[in-house]
């Protein structure tokens, strides 16, 4: 019996090798003779996708559908949401774009290009997805804020922009009639 345990010892300990501990390793981006290219750092294939960035639902991540701009958000708006978009709107937007959306920022009143105010018929006639797009990839002098600003935060600033759009030409017919009397018009 002593034997038989000698004899599998012997043949366990001549089964460690240290092949792999004496292989040949990299530090970063040092150069490989292995590698045609002569870089020990392999390029990404193309299409990889970091785990929880894939991103399928194509509107949410680019406000678009299909090459066109979406025109409905695809995150409920909601008081939380607008709130989080007016917060997250007075830190990166305001700056340039003021806090009425008018394009009188501070940077502005200091000499910086102004941009076009969010009342105007041509930023007003705009669907939500282009704003979104704006946000996420620039515009004219505006750099993009994707690197920044989170997916559903730029959601939440576009569902607050459309709010600023609204409060500054909001009519007496856009008030539910059981609230107009809060406001000081009795209802018809």
């Amino acid at each position: 019996m002593q034997r038989i345990c000698l004899f599998v010892a012997v043949a366990l300990s001549a089964a460690c090798r240290q092949d792999m501990h004496d292989a040949p390793r990299y530090e970063a981006l040092e150069k490989s003779d292995f590698f045609g290219d002569q870089r020990s750092a392999r390029p990404l294939v193309e299409g990889t996708v970091a785990r929880g960035q894939l991103g399928e639902d194509e509107v949410l991540y680019t406000g678009k559908a299909g090459g066109v701009f979406a025109t409905q958000s695809p995150v409920a708006v909601d008081l939380s949401l607008l709130e989080r978009g007016r917060q997250r709107y007075g830190i990166y937007c305001t700056p340039c774009h003021g806090v009425a959306g008018r394009g009188d920022g501070m940077v502005v009143r200091r000499g910086y290009r102004k941009p076009g105010s969010f009342h105007d018929d041509r930023l007003r006639a705009q669907p939500v997805g282009y704003f979104f797009d704006v946000i996420t990839n620039g515009f004219g002098a505006m750099s993009d804020y994707a690197a920044q600003v989170p997916v559903r935060d730029r959601w939440a600033i576009v569902a607050y922009i459309r709010a600023l759009q609204l409060s500054q030409h909001a009519t007496i017919a856009d008030v539910p009639p059981e609230q107009r009397p809060e406001l000081g018009v009795v209802a018809p």
